[in-house]
């Protein structure tokens, strides 16, 4: 008994599997990559709120918390796309919206600084030209709140 009727089927299978295989795989990579960056962004975000709730100036708040962040990216090995450029909130009884305020609030008051980090991912190296669609970047957030030390002075 001779098998001619099956030869070739093998190749034929492999030439249709193949490029979904591969698909699979760089959509293992993208999700791997974002899920990795995330969890990098929220540790970059808490120490960068924490370095700027116990400085005790707006200024010297900013430039701490920048610092950290930086810091906590390039241990964990991120490199966004864009300049890291954090987003600094602030909460005390006197106004609920500005982070200058929060530091000139009286002591024993509740204050909080908030940093919101934003980051573009950068897919161009994994990306695949066959997968229509695809982007080749995403933007991710990551945000932490901090409270000020009620009976720490400040400014």
């Amino acid at each position: 008994m001779t098998r001619t009727a099956e030869r070739g089927s093998v190749s034929i299978e492999v030439a249709v599997l193949a490029p979904a295989f591969i698909a699979l795989m760089v959509l293992a990579g993208v999700v791997g990559r974002t899920a990795v960056a995330a969890e990098a962004l929220d540790a970059a975000a808490h120490d960068a709120a924490r370095a700027a709730s116990i400085s005790r100036d707006s200024g010297t708040a900013r430039k701490e918390a920048v610092e950290a962040a930086q810091a906590q990216l390039d241990w964990h090995g991120l490199a966004c796309v864009n300049d890291l450029d954090p987003a600094f909130t602030g909460r005390s009884p006197d106004n609920p919206s500005s982070f200058d305020k929060a530091f000139s609030s009286e002591v024993g008051s509740n204050a909080t600084v908030t940093v919101t980090l934003k980051c573009v991912v950068s897919f161009r190296d994994i990306t695949l030209d066959i997968l229509p669609g695809m982007t080749s970047e995403k933007e991710i957030s990551a945000q932490f709140t901090s409270p000020l030390d009620r009976y720490r002075s400040r400014q």
